[in-house]
């Protein structure tokens, strides 16, 4: 009764807000094997996974590039309204085995890598949710990559190495003493060169794609959402969020693309979020779900994306109307 096994191909999202800096399902899916333990007011939670280092054959029908990932998450009710967690994740290469001491459930990544000698990118994290009153939820996450104390307390002139993620956000619920009307409020930031490494084989990614955030790093958003059941089968969701984030020019590195070998970058100090070229994202989401039958749900969505660039590949405009039906599925999103 206290110990979950999962094995498959999937995804995984950590976290309680629309985004995740620790681990979300914006990439495609992988091998795993997840490992869940509940004990009094602990639970403990590790992810064991084979990822893909590129998204295409090597050809001669040679398979893809492997890559690996450990995760552990430890989380405590220290309060019935307040939970915290701890959060570990390595990124390794292995020419296609995975390092079997990283299979220690309980011990630091971090002490395996000092043992090992190894250059395997290490994520330290902590996360908190607090309930207020049933009526609101406060939630939050940080992510540390890697950072200088002197660097980052004391000369604070933008060092490179000062990688690190946060989240702040909250839930009111049955707002304005209004039923089944939810409302939701999050920020997001990202330092530029999070989640990217020296070999760029070893970032944060699976098949190209980002492993939390779908823009990487380098960016500020802001998230909205407002929920709203006015009949029992009937859910309207409006969602939006405004990003400001730094592009690359050509042969120039800002540390937004975690592809990149971050011993590329442009520069050791000086480095801010929103560097390089500035590119905002306005990104509106109107969805309407009816439930016909049990499970059996006809969306309609209208969504509006607007992208302003200096630059003419972000400046784009986008607006596409979907109806759709689905059975025991849940919807297909595009919140990027």
């Amino acid at each position: 009764p206290h110990i979950g096994l999962q094995f498959g191909n999937g995804q995984h999202f950590s976290g309680d807000g629309l985004r995740s800096v620790f681990l979300s399902n914006f990439a495609n899916n992988y091998l795993f094997l997840k490992l869940t333990t509940k004990v009094w007011k602990f639970q403990y939670q590790n992810i064991f996974a084979e990822l893909h280092i590129n998204n295409r054959l090597n050809g001669n029908n040679a398979l893809n590039l492997k890559k690996y990932m450990a995760t552990h998450q430890l989380s405590m009710n220290i309060k019935p309204n307040l939970n915290v967690g701890i959060f570990e994740t390595v990124i390794l290469n292995r020419s296609n085995h995975f390092e079997l001491q990283y299979l220690n459930p309980i011990i630091f990544y971090r002490s395996v890598e000092h043992g090992l000698g190894s250059p395997d990118n290490v994520l330290l994290g902590m996360n908190f949710k607090w309930n207020v009153a049933k009526r609101a939820s406060f939630y939050g996450q940080i992510l540390l990559d890697e950072f200088l104390f002197k660097e980052l307390f004391v000369t604070r002139e933008g060092f490179w190495a000062n990688k690190y993620a946060t989240q702040i956000g909250v839930k009111y619920f049955n707002a304005l003493n209004i039923d089944h009307l939810d409302l939701q409020l999050e920020y997001n930031k990202v330092r530029p060169f999070t989640y990217s490494y020296y070999q760029g084989q070893q970032s944060y990614t699976h098949a190209f794609q980002n492993l939390a955030h779908p823009l990487g790093a380098n960016f500020n958003e802001l998230v909205a959402i407002v929920r709203y059941q006015p009949i029992p089968k009937l859910n309207l969701i409006f969602k939006s969020f405004y990003t400001k984030t730094g592009r690359d020019a050509t042969n120039e590195n800002w540390g937004g693309d975690l592809l990149k070998n971050n011993s590329t970058r442009q520069s050791d100090y000086g480095n801010e979020i929103g560097q390089g070229i500035e590119n905002k994202i306005v990104f509106v989401d109107l969805t309407a779900s009816y439930q016909l039958k049990h499970n059996f749900f006809i969306d309609v969505k209208q969504i509006v994306r607007n992208s302003t660039s200096p630059s003419a590949v972000y400046n784009t405009n986008t607006s596409v109307t979907s109806l759709a039906l689905r059975w025991n599925i849940a919807q297909r999103l595009y919140d990027f």
